[in-house]
């Protein structure tokens, strides 16, 4: 699937008083050198032999997308609540870095996402994984669960859809809602998935971006807070009953090009919880809150290419408080780009549920009660 800007409104195009400057595309790609690439697979009836429905996908993202080599780069994790998955994370946690792409699907779709891309990287890279170099190759691949409104144990997600995400990567304006691995999932009892943003900050007289990219799984709908009003409380019709408890996770990424070290990238990952708290949740027990942070600065060649000493730029950490707030902004809004720009799923004869998308006119309506946008 190639990436289309979403035909409703986004937050601010609503009138959504979410602050913070952002960059041209308000979407993680507005990161230098990152693309994006999508599989969406949206079916209504039940494959032969299955009794639900196909609603998933496979998202990619790619930093320094043109490189013919694959080129580390410095990130930190965090793991909020742990019910959940992102392989890699020892390495990032005691390396301090990644290679290649970072892949989001379905909860069961993660080992045919981590042997696919794996396999893609060793014909993309040809040259640097040649034998007898005894390189070993360890893909960033997170998963949220969509076994509500997708057969997620038909394993329907296949090395052709990894690959089809992975051949599609594109820097412009990023798909939101149903799309990618954000396809069958559910956010605060409402229709959730994808949802991206950006913030540029500046420090030292230069411009940075801090993008972000979520798939958002979570939270009851009472909780749903949007920009301080409550709104979860209001509308309550239609509350799913699958819903009606914590279920659901969420995968943060967070990119920016500003120079950061591991521990300060580490420290980035953590805002992610503000930023979805900002929204209501307070991380149920059931949910897999796991944030990823990686800066595309101070591209370095792979470890075993490299000089015994190396250097690199870092941020003085007493300037890092705007790039806190922006990370914490970013998340608040991507959560709700991806619930506006999702479609109602389910609700045909063969779905167990119904799950709708949450009603411009309905959430306006309640932001008007507490006066916003101001």
């Amino acid at each position: 699937m190639t990436m289309t800007q979403t035909t409703k409104p986004r937050a601010r195009a609503l009138g959504l008083p979410f602050t913070g400057r952002t960059g041209p595309l308000n979407a993680i790609t507005d990161v230098d050198g990152l693309a994006v690439g999508f599989r969406t697979i949206q079916e209504e009836t039940p494959r032969p032999g299955r009794k639900l429905p196909v609603r998933t996908g496979v998202t990619a993202i790619l930093p320094h997308a043109d490189s013919e080599t694959p080129v580390p780069v410095y990130a930190g994790v965090h793991r909020f609540n742990g019910n959940g998955e992102m392989t890699g994370t020892h390495w990032i946690e005691d390396g301090g870095t990644f290679l290649g792409p970072v892949m989001i699907t379905n909860t069961h779709g993660v080992g045919i996402t981590h042997h696919t891309t794996t396999r893609w990287m060793l014909e993309r890279y040809a040259s640097t994984y040649e034998v007898g170099d005894f390189l070993w190759l360890m893909p960033v691949i997170a998963e949220t669960y969509d076994g509500v409104l997708n057969d997620i144990n038909g394993l329907p997600v296949t090395e052709a859809d990894v690959r089809t995400a992975l051949e599609n990567l594109s820097r412009g304006p990023v798909s939101e809602g149903n799309c990618g691995g954000g396809t069958g999932m559910i956010t605060y009892g409402f229709k959730g998935g994808t949802g991206t943003t950006s913030r540029v900050v500046s420090l030292g007289g230069k411009d940075y971006t801090i993008g972000t990219l979520v798939q958002a799984n979570h939270g009851q709908r009472d909780w749903l807070t949007i920009c301080g009003v409550p709104v979860g409380k209001h509308l309550q019709d239609n509350t799913p009953q699958s819903q009606l408890k914590e279920r659901g996770s969420i995968i943060v990424v967070i990119a920016t090009d500003l120079p950061m070290a591991p521990h300060q990238l580490k420290r980035l990952a953590r805002r992610a919880a503000i930023g979805i708290g900002r929204n209501g949740t307070p991380g149920g027990n059931n949910s897999g809150d796991i944030f990823l942070a990686f800066s595309t600065a101070n591209p370095q060649p792979m470890t075993h290419k490299a000089p015994a000493m190396l250097s690199l730029d870092i941020i003085n950490d007493e300037h890092l408080d705007p790039v806190y707030l922006a990370a914490v902004e970013s998340v608040e809004e991507a959560v709700v780009n991806a619930m506006l720009a999702a479609e109602d799923s389910g609700g045909t004869p063969h779905d167990r549920f119904r799950i709708d998308a949450i009603k411009h006119d309905q959430l306006m309506a309640v932001m008007q009660q507490y006066g916003r946008p101001l």
